[in-house]
């Protein structure tokens, strides 16, 4: 089965290929022959009903600096390809949700991973909120006096961007914390929208689990652990990756989830676990593919490539 298949990512001259799941995507689907296209989502258009981007054809290495060759810019009808990869990073803006509405356009008949529509309805530190059993207490708010009542019943939280993402404005906040008055300050001008506030667990310390579901089903994992002087453990934010096994508790996680997963056409999803509670489910652009292979896990590209090719069977 050959499929041709385009995907709307960030500038591949930009990315770090040893960590980037977009591109160990790309050199399993270019391994089993499959013809790729690249364009950057600010290229799309949509003229009348037909949504149009100037692909280039690309080929893969694994070798940075070297990494990619690309053919010339052709005007093409998305709907031509049988797969689109919507692999952009966040931010998670008007622009990213504008995407989501062309691309909703031409799916399914053109399976584009993730379903936009259904990207564009579960924002990562929303759609966890469906699960409030399997999290630590949380509250979604940039209301004063909702955030102290909370506080006054948690005490340590963590307090982050509704869309931020990458580890980017996470604080920990004490309780007495003299530096809270200025925070809130600074998020109220910074952030239109509301804030996560999320009770602080303290075994962060140990790691933040990264679990990647491929169709519902577990894939693999990567444990990240922050450094010593850091609240994060994203490994963009110098989060050391370590090899792991799930939890009892991290597997009834996965099955609770697995359901609603499959009906919203969420192929590809990477939840985050801290000491047994479920804090994020990621369905933008997951990453950790290629640290779970570095570790000596499971082949998760391969993993996605399967349940593509059985979604697109009879190509």
């Amino acid at each position: 089965m050959k499929l041709n298949v385009a995907v709307q990512m960030d500038p591949i001259a930009r990315i770090n290929i040893r960590g980037d799941s977009t591109f160990a995507l790309l050199l399993e689907a270019q391994k089993r022959g499959h013809g790729l296209s690249y364009y950057t989502p600010d290229k799309l258009s949509l003229v009348g009903s037909e949504l149009f981007a100037p692909v280039q054809l690309l080929t893969v290495r694994d070798e940075q600096g070297n990494h990619f060759a690309l053919g010339e810019p052709r005007r093409e009808p998305l709907a031509s390809f049988d797969v689109v990869l919507l692999r952009q990073d966040p931010p998670f803006d008007l622009a990213y949700i504008t995407s989501t509405h062309f691309l909703e356009r031409i799916h399914p008949k053109t399976l584009v991973v993730n379903n936009p529509a259904s990207v564009r309805n579960a924002p990562e530190k929303l759609f966890v909120m469906d699960f409030p059993q399997l999290m630590p207490p949380t509250l979604i708010s940039r209301d004063l006096d909702e955030i102290n009542a909370f506080r006054d019943t948690h005490g340590a939280v963590v307090m982050k961007p509704l869309h931020g993402h990458g580890g980017a404005a996470v604080f920990r906040i004490m309780p007495q914390d003299m530096n809270f008055g200025s925070l809130f300050d600074m998020f109220s001008v910074t952030f239109r929208e509301p804030w996560v506030i999320q009770r602080f667990i303290s075994n962060v310390k140990h790691g933040d689990k990264r679990i990647i579901l491929v169709d519902g089903e577990f894939a693999g994992a990567v444990n990240r652990v922050p450094a010593a002087d850091d609240l994060r453990s994203n490994m963009v934010r110098g989060g050391a990756a370590q090899a792991t096994e799930l939890t009892p508790r991290e597997r009834e996680i996965c099955a609770t989830l697995r359901p609603e997963l499959k009906k919203r056409g969420l192929l590809f999803v990477g939840i985050d676990v801290i000491d047994d509670h479920l804090t994020e489910i990621n369905v933008t652009s997951p990453t950790g593919i290629r640290a779970v292979a570095r570790l000596g896990g499971p082949d998760i590209a391969a993993k996605i490539w399967d349940a593509i090719e059985a979604k697109r069977g009879g190509k």
